[in-house]
């Protein structure tokens, strides 16, 4: 057991009750395969418990006024960065995340930015027609928030989630899965201490019962989804009882083509360190479907291959550990047992990797980076999101082609191209069936920028003044003047 991971008892308003109705699990290390800790698990009890702290924590901040409201959020992002090697660490342990990705420094730029837009929320004025008077709308907060975060980057969800609807001004319910609860509840420890009152940021983990439970509780006016479109249904169909909106953000098999005028020092180094290397692969908009033209496809596979096997894969507590392991052992078989199909199904040719870890990690859920070449376009392996570090190449001879199957799919979150031609790019990006698209880089996953997807890659968006009406609603007020 470590110290660090001692602590599973949800945050209720500011209370940690020691016990929840459901009991506890064993924690895994997905580094080790060892029992690290207990994770106490939350259901309907402890989410509606946060429902009733929630609504009286959302009144307080609401009375705290705008300018507060911000400051509030500034001081946690100015002890959440004191706090960063802390957190860093937390997250190496639940899920893997290496010291080398300092996620916070993301968080910490999403955190300031909606600090930011708190004291900046602002309706419109109109005159109305037919009578003599004024009309003016106000933007105002839903309420309360379910928000719902995968257990991929736990630090990083959290600040492009409830961190937008806190400086909305709503209170939030956070849901982070049991595989990852200890980031999110030292998070949640922070807000506290950084003044923002109680039952502004509940944080209750659970499986499915405590969500299934916070998307029907009456106290909540909005949920906010992140995770794969199958459990996103069952949001959906939730929601779709109660009449309640939800945000979704969802899977991708994002497309990443590279046309014969590409720079291919850039294209190689972003397709491999894009794909394979972030969260061991498992992220949503990670470029993990690629298509290079016949020109330079063998050139290309050539350096990518290179740059997958310079990655150090190993303990994420390593500074030197590039990839980390994947969740964890499921995870882990699942992800081979797709490479294995590949190598029967795909019709190309493995590149690299493809095995588990060896040695000293054998213990643990590692896999290694892995690039197949030759994939052909309708494969499993093109096609399905597979969230793990699995890279598929594909070739083509047509720009046309290429545009056509990177739309031949059911996802729409990323794309990506590498070209020299300014025309082609401009063109290019506007035919992408995405909801984001980046030329010759990867997404910097700014805050000040829309992110979301289409297709079944989810609606809303996280991001900008976009991210912040997610979590508004709209008044309008008429004044008749006599």
């Amino acid at each position: 057991m470590t110290d660090l991971l001692s602590d599973s008892r949800p945050l209720i308003g500011d209370t940690r009750p020691a016990t929840t109705g459901l009991g506890a699990r064993d924690h895994v290390n997905p580094a080790t395969g060892q029992v690290q800790a207990r994770v106490l698990i939350g259901g309907g009890s402890e989410i509606d418990a946060a429902a009733r702290a929630a609504v009286l924590g959302q009144r307080a901040w609401q009375a705290l006024g705008p300018e507060k409201r911000r400051d509030s959020l500034l001081r946690l992002a100015d002890l959440i960065e004191a706090d960063a090697a802390k957190l860093l660490r937390m997250a190496a342990l639940e899920c893997g995340t290496p010291l080398s990705s300092n996620s916070s420094g993301l968080a910490l730029s999403w955190i300031r930015y909606y600090a930011g837009w708190a004291d900046k929320i602002e309706g419109s004025y109109s005159e109305p027609f037919g009578i003599a008077g004024l009309a003016y709308s106000r933007h105002e907060p839903i309420g309360v928030i379910g928000v719902i975060i995968p257990w991929n980057s736990p630090l990083v969800a959290i600040a492009m989630t409830a961190i937008l609807a806190m400086a909305a001004g709503n209170a939030v319910i956070l849901k982070p899965p049991t595989q990852t609860p200890f980031v999110a509840l030292r998070f949640g420890e922070l807000a506290l201490e950084a003044g923002i009152p109680a039952g502004v940021l509940n944080i209750v983990p659970g499986d499915a019962e405590a969500g299934e439970a916070l998307i029907a509780h009456p106290a909540v006016g909005k949920i906010s989804f992140t995770g794969g479109d199958i459990v996103a249904k069952a949001v959906m169909r939730t929601a779709a009882e109660h009449l309640k909106p939800v945000a979704l953000e969802l899977g991708g098999k994002s497309a990443n083509l590279i046309f014969a005028d590409a720079d291919l020092d850039v294209a190689a180094a972003m397709a491999a360190g894009c794909s394979l290397v972030p969260l061991a692969g498992q992220g949503c908009v990670l470029p993990t479907r690629v298509y290079a033209h016949s020109a330079i496809f063998d050139e290309f596979v050539d350096r990518v291959r290179a740059h997958a096997e310079s990655y150090t894969l190993g303990d994420p507590l390593d500074p030197a550990t590039i990839i980390g392991p994947v969740i964890n052992e499921a995870a882990a078989q699942r992800i081979i047992g797709v490479i294995d199909r590949a190598k029967a199904e795909s019709g190309g040719r493995l590149v690299t990797g493809g095995r588990r870890g060896q040695g000293d990690l054998a213990a643990g859920s590692f896999v290694e980076p892995t690039v197949f070449a030759g994939v052909a376009h309708d494969s499993h392996l093109a096609r399905e999101e597979v969230f793990g570090p699995v890279l598929s190449i594909v070739r083509f001879d047509d720009d046309a082609d290429a545009v056509a199957m990177a739309n031949d799919s059911r996802f729409g979150l990323g794309a990506y191209l590498h070209t020299r031609d300014l025309s082609r790019a401009h063109k290019v990006a506007a035919a992408l069936e995405a909801g984001c698209v980046a030329v010759n880089g990867m997404l910097p996953m700014a805050p000040n920028q829309p992110f979301g997807g289409v297709k079944q890659s989810g609606f809303g968006r996280e991001g900008g003044r976009a991210g912040l009406e997610e979590f508004m609603q709209i008044k309008q007020v008429l004044m008749h003047l006599r």
